[in-house]
């Protein structure tokens, strides 16, 4: 007759063989331009707490709808007030719990490590630097660095003749990556984004009033249920984030 196991034992051993879970992990969707000090960010919070974070990139404009449809997100944070005042419209945010983090600087880059700095007014001509070359934005009607681009070239009077040479990316990491590859010889991205790519060069700085302020804002999502997401959130305007912020080119906020 064969041995028969006790029921507590193959309780313990079926628990053995569960995977795993972390209980506080923390899923945050952020802005493609955060990517490289978000990382770094995330990084220095599960060193100090042994949490996991699971960070998702990509245009502020698409996160938004995701979390709209019910992704789950504990934490946004855009590159523009608009999207995260689109999630507030639509009851998509917890309470009070809204913040704005970080700020930026829209700059014009070119291929290469060696491009010629130029004058960004009305003066420049665009058409003339880009040949038969496209000018790589994100998308100008959807996601903030494409939004704040087109403000830029509109004010300064470059828009009408630039636009037929636009190439547009689903995100600003996607324009700088266009760049970078020599895919276009142009492209509009914050400085951040520039400054985290060895293959361009900033060859001009927007004028801070071409364009409304670059503002990250900071939310939990109405629908988180992570213990550990408002420490997170918290966390980022740390002295140990600030630090990384400050360090990648941001400038801090809250």
């Amino acid at each position: 007759m064969p041995r028969r196991t006790p029921l507590a034992t193959l309780l313990a051993l079926t628990l053995l063989a569960l995977p795993l879970r972390a209980a506080a992990d923390v899923t945050v969707f952020a802005a493609a331009s955060l990517t490289t000090a978000l990382d770094r960010v995330a990084a220095a919070w599960t060193d100090q707490t042994g949490q996991r974070v699971t960070l998702s990139y990509a245009g502020s404009s698409a996160l938004a709808r995701q979390i709209q449809q019910g992704a789950p997100a504990d934490i946004f944070i855009s590159a523009s007030t608009d999207w995260m005042d689109a999630l507030a419209a639509s009851g998509d945010l917890r309470a009070d719990t809204r913040r704005d983090i970080l700020g930026n600087t829209l700059v014009l880059i070119a291929h290469g490590k060696d491009a010629r700095p130029v004058t960004l007014d009305a003066t420049l001509d665009l058409p003339a630097l880009l040949g038969e070359g496209r000018l790589a934005m994100a998308l100008v009607d959807a996601v903030p660095a494409g939004i704040y681009g087109k403000a830029a070239l509109t004010h300064l009077g470059l828009w009408d003749a630039t636009a037929p040479q636009v190439a547009q990316a689903d995100n600003v990491r996607a324009a700088l990556a266009f760049v970078a590859r020599g895919e276009a010889p142009l492209g509009i991205t914050y400085a951040t984004d520039a400054a985290a790519e060895d293959n361009v060069t900033v060859i001009a700085t927007f004028p801070a009033d071409s364009h409304p302020p670059i503002t990250y804002p900071a939310a939990l999502t109405a629908q988180s249920d992570s213990p550990q997401a408002q420490d997170f959130l918290t966390f980022l305007s740390s002295d140990t984030a600030r630090a990384i912020w400050q360090a990648a080119g941001f400038t801090t906020l809250d």
